[in-house]
């Protein structure tokens, strides 16, 4: 365990010195901003679009594994949701909460950070977390926030959801490396250096810019956030431990990754669907800061014993 620990020490370092940067000012919110935008659009865009390039879709698309996730995700997600309801929030409240505890960073922390600690074979369960996260659960908060404003479902509802996956680069680089990998060209050496490069600044990028990010976070509700990071850090995973390994027997290398994944924090997209909305911001922003910070235990913990 403390083997583990140690080397999840560096990720978490640089989260830290991004905050650092970002609490002195050194690095500004528009720094920040900007440094997002590169690793979101670039250089994690690479790193997928190379790893799917490498990697044949029939080879990674598990239905049991898919489906291991999927329900102890949608069980989570809600709990959450009753807890708020119970509380007598909005639905879109409630949407929100329930996005926090079970939406982990998976795209800046997740990809780099278990690649690198369970392997280069963790990166088609981790893409298939992704994809799961960002296709189901990542628009079924739209479509609630939404629809619970117009009071109906519509067309265009759904078209704003398909318009939203489409222009999402790690969806994009994804299908796209999936689509090489179909034609069974090797990637030009000049064309792989480029993407190992521009990938290679995915990881201390993502992991300096959720640092920075955090330095900018307000609270609001502290013992809300605190409920909504114990589900994502501590209900999430072990939902998904007895999913995987006892409901749909997942093989023990698929199921590691699966339950390493479901450890992680909550993702700062969520904190990015709630400002555009106006629902409940600051609120996320807590439960990012709370989860980001006890995950450096928890994630140690979590990835030490799958291993």
């Amino acid at each position: 365990m403390l083997e583990i620990f140690l080397k999840t020490i560096p990720f978490f370092a640089l989260i830290a010195l991004g905050f650092w940067a970002g609490r002195t000012r050194f690095f500004s919110e528009e720094a920040t901003a900007y440094l997002t935008k590169f690793v979101f659009y670039f250089a994690l865009s690479a790193m997928l679009f190379r790893f799917a390039a490498n990697l044949s879709i029939d080879d990674i698309i598990d239905w049991r594994f898919i489906s291991a996730y999927f329900w102890a995700t949608a069980a989570v997600y809600l709990v959450a949701t009753a807890v708020a309801l119970y509380r007598s929030i909005s639905i879109e409240e409630a949407a929100i909460e329930a996005q926090s505890a079970v939406i982990g960073n998976v795209g800046f922390l997740g990809v780099p950070m278990l690649v690198l600690l369970l392997g280069d074979a963790a990166i088609g369960p981790v893409m298939m977390v992704l994809a799961v996260d960002l296709i189901f659960f990542g628009s079924l908060a739209v479509i609630l926030i939404t629809g619970s404003r117009d009071g109906r479902m519509s067309l265009g509802l759904f078209r704003t959801v398909g318009s939203g996956l489409i222009k999402n680069p790690m969806i994009v680089s994804i299908i796209l490396g999936f689509a090489w990998s179909s034609l069974s060209i090797p990637i030009p050496a000049p064309m792989n250096e480029f993407l190992s490069i521009l990938g290679a600044a995915a990881t201390p990028g993502a992991l300096f810019a959720i640092g920075a990010s955090l330095a900018s976070k307000s609270t609001e509700r502290i013992e809300v956030a605190a409920w909504l990071s114990f589900c994502k850090l501590v209900l999430h995973p072990a939902a998904v431990a007895i999913s995987a390994i006892s409901l749909f027997q997942v093989d023990i290398y698929s199921s590691s990754v699966m339950i390493a994944a479901a450890a992680l924090p909550t993702a700062g997209n969520v904190y990015i669907i709630a400002q555009h909305y106006g629902v409940a911001p600051q609120r996320v922003s807590a439960t990012i800061l709370i989860s980001t910070i006890a995950s450096i235990l928890t994630v140690s913990f979590v990835v030490g014993w799958v291993s």
